[in-house]
C-alpha cells in the first residue's frame, strides 16, 4: 500500500496536477496553521467562534477549505488565537522547492 506522500509525489510528476496543487498551497497553509493552533490551544471551533465573533459554521467551512477567508477574517482569527497575522511574499523558486 502506498503512503499518501508516495502517491502525492507520483501525481506531482504530472505538470497539470502540479500546477493545480501549487496553486492551492497558500490556502492549505492557512488552513493547516489555523487548525494546528486551534488544537494546540485545546479550542473547539465553537470556542474560537466565541473569541473571534466569526460564526462557527464559517470556521468549519474555512477548515474544510470550502470558504476563502477575507483579510479581515484572518486578522480576527489571528487575534482570537493570540497570534499576529503576517502575510509574506517569497520568491517562487523558494516556494516550489518546499513541495
Amino acid at each position: 500500500m502506498k503512503t499518501f506522500r508516495e502517491s502525492l509525489n507520483k501525481r506531482l510528476q504530472n505538470p497539470n496536477f502540479r500546477k493545480e496543487y501549487e496553486a492551492i498551497q497558500p490556502e492549505m497553509d492557512i488552513i493547516r496553521a489555523m487548525v494546528r493552533l486551534r488544537k494546540e490551544q485545546h479550542l473547539t471551533q465553537a470556542d474560537l467562534s466565541e473569541r473571534t465573533g466569526i460564526n462557527q459554521g464559517d470556521i468549519s467551512r474555512l477548515e474544510r477549505g470550502t470558504r476563502n477567508p477575507s483579510l479581515n477574517m484572518l486578522k480576527k482569527l489571528a487575534d482570537g488565537l493570540g497570534m499576529q497575522l503576517r502575510i509574506d511574499f517569497i520568491p517562487k523558486e523558494a516556494a516550489s522547492s518546499a513541495v
